[in-house]
């Protein structure tokens, strides 16, 4: 029996596999309930035992021990091997997870904004949720092998002379500003805040009061997809942009003409708007790399389990 999880910044969820298939209900816990992981498996197993566990985590995993990115915690393989008495722990970063998980998905879990054409050539994975995460998969000739990185926290690159600002104000409040300021759930509420504070939108009064009341990142996106206020109209659509352009950005690092995935949390609540044509405009817009950038599909990852599957499937492959 395998036990899979996917260790984010707001959720830890987990779940057993036996044989390739899920084995009971997976369960949720707020991450930052909990003081370490190991209080959450814990919990989640009770007297059952596993042979094997594997975790896909938000953070770098060094020589299998992760300080996460967005939780105080550090995760050592070893050390829940150990005390929790499994005999087999592997750390894999979430992207990397998500990235395994690719690998068994069924077409209804994909929604396909850029046709491209059909080629080999390396894969690129980039998922905006409670922070940015990056991922690449590597053509080897036969199979495509997954890899992480951390290209989430480079540097943000402005565009234009209102990015320009944005960066500015950002630089204020953060000092470093990474493309995980802008594109991610507090990013979003980056983007925003920055509409009102420097006047060029009006924080309606009504909309203070839901955001006040927990999760702005998710009360600006709804407002904006309904068209209920303009700021978020407007936020939502920056953000959109900015999430193209980086994702083209990974596309020529990476060399992706294999094809680019976007997954998170966010991008399956606002494909409508995504697919209007703002992300796909930034996305190309990279001067004399334009043609190349057209010839790359592009999917949304609709099944927010990926990373779970891909944790399962990277452990009952080894």
């Amino acid at each position: 029996m395998i036990l899979a999880g996917d260790i984010g910044g707001t959720n830890t969820r987990l779940a057993l596999f036996e044989n390739s298939k899920q084995i009971g209900e997976e369960k949720k816990f707020p991450s930052k309930n909990y003081s370490h992981l190991e209080a959450i498996i814990k919990e989640f197993l009770g007297e059952k035992r596993v042979d094997k566990a594997c975790f896909g985590i938000a953070g770098p995993i060094c020589d299998q021990v992760c300080k996460a990115t967005n939780l105080p915690w550090v995760i050592d393989a070893e050390h829940i091997q150990k005390n929790l008495n499994i005999p087999f722990v592997h750390l894999l970063n979430d992207l990397e997870a998500n990235a395994y998980g690719l690998k068994v998905l069924e077409k209804k879990d994909l929604y396909l904004l850029n046709q491209g054409r059909e080629q080999k050539g390396n894969q690129a994975l980039i998922s905006a949720g409670t922070g940015l995460g990056q991922a690449g998969l590597y053509w080897d000739g036969k199979d495509y092998q997954p890899f992480p990185c951390e290209g989430g926290h480079t540097d943000f690159g402005p565009r234009d002379g209102d990015e320009i600002e944005l960066f500015l104000y950002l630089q204020k409040k953060f000092g470093h500003v990474s493309y995980e300021r802008v594109i991610s759930g507090p990013g979003l509420v980056n983007i925003f805040e920055f509409l009102i504070d420097s006047k060029r939108e009006k924080l309606a009064p009504e909309l203070k009061q839901e955001m006040d009341k927990g999760s702005p990142a998710k009360v600006i996106s709804e407002w904006a997809v309904s068209g209920k206020d303009k700021a978020c109209v407007r936020a939502v659509d920056w953000f959109i942009s900015l999430y193209g352009a980086e994702a083209g950005n990974l596309a020529l690092k990476f060399l992706a003409l294999g094809g680019v995935y976007i997954g998170g949390g966010i991008a399956p609540r606002l494909v409508e708007k995504m697919k209007m044509g703002s992300f796909l405009s930034s996305f190309l817009s990279k001067g004399r790399f334009n043609k190349l950038l057209e010839s790359i599909p592009i999917w949304v990852v609709l099944n927010d389990r990926t990373a779970l599957l891909g944790a399962a499937y990277y452990v009952e492959n080894r």
